[in-house]
């Protein structure tokens, strides 16, 4: 990845020609109609991310229980988790997932459904940052890691059932999306402690801190995004809560 840095960048570049081209191409016809694709898609990504979970989380509680709090965000995280083969293969494989996730965008775009700000802002912005962040050792991506893969295990069995058309009715995508601001919640918490600690710990941090400005700067945007979206889909004028789709989102 060190030698590739050019990678995420094409990727990104690529998507927003997609994302236009798409658009533009579709404007005058009919939606193409590839449901059963998108079901074992969804399917796939949520398998994907529940074995991604399992096999990350276990080693962030030993960790997390192992070391000191100043330990945590400030040892080479190569000295942990690069240790224990099949978490640093699952982190990799977080980071390299960041690219097939684009296709999301893909489905949207001949289905010509709404494509929200929140939408492709996340996709881009989570592929560079994940990129910079393995390539810089950052400490605390294991706990972003850890916290994607669940939420994502949950999203997409969501809309693999939403696709097949399976979804029972106490699930409710209003759960999700408060799955997912509780994730950025998490994540300002833990890029904020991640300005407060390394001043503490008395020896060289392996956190960066422009890094760790990246990581705020991200998590602080998803956060306000996501309470936008939450307002406006999900409560109505007398304060009640509608049952609208969530968005396809972290």
């Amino acid at each position: 990845m060190v030698k590739n840095p050019w990678l995420p960048v094409a990727a990104i570049l690529l998507y927003g020609i997609f994302i236009k081209v798409g658009r533009a191409y579709f404007h005058n016809r009919q939606p193409l109609s590839w449901r059963t694709t998108l079901a074992m898609w969804n399917l796939s990504l949520s398998v994907f991310s529940f074995i991604g979970f399992t096999r990350v989380a276990p080693h962030l509680i030993h960790t997390l229980y192992h070391y000191s709090i100043s330990e945590f965000f400030c040892f080479d995280p190569e000295q942990s988790y690069g240790s224990e083969p099949s978490t640093g293969l699952w982190l990799v494989l977080f980071v390299l997932s960041k690219f097939p996730e684009l296709l999301d965008t893909f489905f949207i775009v001949i289905h010509k459904k709404p494509l929200i700000l929140l939408h492709w802002y996340h996709h881009i912005s989570v592929l560079a940052y994940c990129w910079v962040s393995y390539v810089n050792n950052t400490p605390p991506g294991i706990i972003f890691c850890a916290m994607n893969y669940a939420v994502h295990a949950i999203m997409y069995f969501y809309y693999f059932l939403m696709a097949v058309k399976l979804k029972p009715k106490w699930f409710n995508s209003y759960y999700i999306t408060v799955a997912q601001i509780s994730q950025m919640v998490v994540g300002v918490i833990v890029t904020v402690l991640g300005f407060i600690i390394p001043p503490m710990y008395g020896k060289e941090c392996a956190l960066k801190k422009e890094n760790n400005i990246a990581a705020l700067i991200m998590y602080g945007s998803y956060l306000l995004l996501f309470l936008q979206f939450f307002f406006k889909r999900y409560t109505t004028k007398k304060g009640g809560v509608s049952n609208k789709k969530s968005t396809k989102e972290e």
